[in-house]
């Protein structure tokens, strides 16, 4: 009697194992799901590789996963929209222009060219 039950426990902890491993390298799709991460099929494929590798990619998988968000993208941006700082470019283009011109204007000396003529 103690023989089935033995068996029986050691193939309940066995599959356990088996299945929680399997769910355990699913986090990373998971998180990748819920943040709409634009790689998610990258992230699942690597994920059942690194069953394959001996778990040495999932860190990485859990930092790839993790570094996207939907409302901020990479996480490089201050959360302003692109146009802004754009506008903000062109401003400082305009200025250092103005800047120059009147620099060139108060200069005596008049601009030298280049050996090569340019």
């Amino acid at each position: 009697m103690l023989d089935y039950f033995a068996l029986g426990l050691l193939v309940f902890v066995g599959l356990v194992l088996f299945y929680g491993i399997i769910v355990l390298h699913d986090i990373p799709y998971e998180i990748a799901v819920h943040r709409n991460h634009p790689h998610q099929d990258a992230i699942h494929a690597t994920g059942w590789v690194s069953l394959f590798t001996l778990h040495a990619l999932w860190p990485f998988l859990w930092i790839w996963a993790m570094a996207y968000r939907e409302d901020r993208g990479w996480g490089f941006g201050d959360g302003k929209p692109i146009q802004n700082h754009v506008n903000q470019l062109e401003q400082q283009v305009v200025e250092l222009q103005a800047r120059i011109e009147r620099l060139e204007a108060q200069s005596p000396v008049a601009p030298h060219s280049d050996s090569r003529g340019i």
